[in-house]
């Protein structure tokens, strides 16, 4: 069932930081926490109008890891009887946020919500199993928490060899690839020069030596890149034959985002500005070996749903987790190049899991307000075989 009149707005994100850098010494929760105060700033809300907070993150890090939701909702001043939900649905996880708030509201348990999310990978722990109930003699092994992130829970392949497996099952080309790299990376060059990108992003100060220091440019994109040097690069994962490259896919990086969630009436009733609905979703599973494929069906489910045709849409978000992602929904799909990412994506902004689903629907709302768009598809490929895709209507036409 579609949602009747469920409304987005004030979307709120921290710039994202590369792997390891700035963003490496503070807590998730002090970034989630940072953009919910920022979204709630941005409608003009006091938190304690807000009965509900949904928190996306794949990754648990610090000592609140497991309590992330609650831990955000309060220390970003909600009221002591307010809900929280943590979500994880792999790399749709912070559009999962955005629809099980939209649930919350529709059913009725909610008037006014928070979708929020975030990783920082960069604190993910080293995991040493054998130590609880003793070593033993010689030497242990330490494992990397990412691992368990970024390999099929099926066939214990990388994230990046599924993509590979895409590539060569339906014979995409590695010029294609790195085309759309450049071109990704070109779009969030530009997407910073306009100003766009900077809308939405929430400055936030970071450690920096014995002081802190302002972040507020995205850090992972690569103005300065050349097509010539991305034909340079080898393959990541596969050695012989291989066709996908650092380049040509998302970049591991740590940020937050966050948007409200209510119903048009108590949005109303509270002096916040519709800016969007969120009209419906679907999720739908594909082979896990080729998990990059899940947006063809997603989309296809969705704008069934919805009794559209991809030519009803005006822009796409489609998470380029990798650049053959994007080129089989473009050609499956049919969906014009020159309507999606228009300001970059995953291969040049970053993909935290948590925050990217939030991230693109945040740019596509942005865009539909100013270029006068009705409609917005907003979709991901996720690991373990599945697809996602959420249709918004722009409601500042």
């Amino acid at each position: 069932m579609a949602f009747a009149d469920v409304i987005l707005a004030a979307g709120a994100r921290t710039p994202f930081g590369d792997f390891g850098k700035s963003l490496r010494d503070v807590p998730l929760a002090r970034l989630g926490v940072h953009v919910v105060q920022a979204s709630l700033a941005r409608a003009g809300l006091d938190a304690s109008r807000v009965d509900h907070l949904v928190f996306g993150n794949t990754a648990p890090v610090d000592h609140d890891g497991l309590f992330i939701s609650r831990k955000v909702a309060l220390d970003a001043g909600l009221p002591v009887e307010s809900a929280a939900l943590g979500v994880v649905r792999a790399c749709g996880t912070g559009s999962q946020a955005i629809v099980s708030a939209a649930q919350q509201i529709e059913s009725g348990h909610s008037a006014v919500a928070v979708a929020a999310g975030g990783e920082n990978y960069s604190r993910v722990p080293y995991l040493a199993h054998k130590v609880r109930w003793g070593a033993g003699r010689g030497p242990f092994e330490f494992v990397d928490g990412l691992d368990y992130i970024y390999r099929c829970p099926f066939t214990r392949e990388l994230m990046g060899d599924t993509a590979e497996n895409l590539t060569a099952r339906f014979g995409y080309r590695r010029d294609e690839m790195d085309d759309w790299g450049f071109m990704s990376q070109m779009r969030a060059k530009a997407g910073i020069t306009s100003g766009f990108l900077a809308r939405q992003i929430e400055p936030i100060d970071v450690p920096d030596g014995k002081g802190t220091r302002r972040f507020a440019v995205d850090e992972f994109p690569r103005p300065s890149i050349t097509r010539a040097k991305l034909a340079t690069l080898k393959p990541a994962f596969k050695e012989e034959g291989g066709q996908v490259t650092a380049g040509n896919s998302s970049g591991v990086t740590d940020g937050a985002a966050a948007v409200v969630v209510a119903s048009r009436a108590e949005a109303e009733r509270l002096g916040v500005v519709p800016e969007a609905r969120i009209v419906d979703y679907a999720v739908v599973g594909v082979p896990p070996e080729i998990m990059g494929a899940g947006p063809v069906p997603a989309i296809t489910r969705l704008l069934e749903r919805a009794r559209m045709k991809v030519s009803d849409i005006d822009y796409f978000e489609i998470n380029e987790a990798f650049a053959v992602v994007n080129l089989h929904a473009e050609r499956q799909l049919g969906i014009p190049r020159d309507i999606t990412n228009l300001y970059g994506g995953g291969i040049s902004i970053g993909h935290p899991p948590g925050a990217t689903g939030i991230r693109m629907t945040i740019t596509a709302m942005h865009h539909l307000a100013d270029t006068g768009g009705r409609y917005a598809v907003i979709s991901m490929c996720l690991g373990s075989g599945m697809g996602m895709a959420t249709l918004i209507e722009n409601l500042r036409r």
